[in-house]
């Protein structure tokens, strides 16, 4: 992984509750789940309203984090878990939800801006830049663009649902690659 920082924290981001834990929004805590239950890292730790894990992936000591501020909120409370265990930006991996994406597709990204989206908007705010790489998972977007807010924190749908396992699993695979490889392997893998 040469010229590239290490990943040190992975941030999942998502809705804290019940209300909305199976919902398009939550993509980002559903693969926290999945690497957690894959690599045997309980994320049950509680520190600046976030709940994390940390544990060894590829060969890497990570933390496994997700913020339970809400999606707007989840800027400050990984800005100070970072701080508190000296990791920065660069060091970072963010997985969240994008309605830009069709379902069922996965895409890496070095850095960037939010594109609307309220988590790395928050994020972006908190740590003064879009130095982070994201793992981009495709919700799909709704027909009409009143629909946005409803469409984010809806369920999925039966034949969605049937996929969803699949799809969480081969994102899991593609954490495991940036953290193995590096991220431009990883680009090269999952970015079609």
């Amino acid at each position: 992984m040469t010229g590239e920082a290490c990943i040190r924290l992975i941030a999942g981001l998502g809705n804290p509750g019940n209300t909305y834990r199976e919902t398009r929004h939550n993509m980002g805590f559903m693969l926290i789940d999945h690497v957690a239950g894959t690599h045997g890292i309980d994320v049950v730790k509680e520190k600046f309203d976030t709940v994390y894990g940390r544990g060894w992936i590829q060969g890497r000591d990570v933390l496994l984090a997700k913020p339970m501020a809400y999606m707007n909120r989840s800027g400050p409370p990984v800005r100070r878990l970072a701080d508190y265990f000296g990791i920065s930006g660069e060091e970072m991996l963010v997985v969240h939800d994008d309605i830009d994406l069709a379902f069922n597709r996965l895409k890496i990204k070095k850095k960037g801006g939010h594109g609307g989206h309220n988590g790395l908007k928050s994020l972006i705010e908190a740590f003064g830049n879009g130095d982070f790489i994201r793992l981009r998972m495709g919700i799909g977007r709704p027909e009409l663009r009143a629909q946005m807010v409803d469409h984010v924190l809806s369920r999925f749908t039966m034949e969605e649902r049937e996929m969803l396992s699949s799809i969480v699993s081969r994102a899991g695979d593609a954490v495991g690659t940036i953290l193995g490889n590096g991220v431009e392997q990883g680009m090269n893998l999952f970015n079609k």
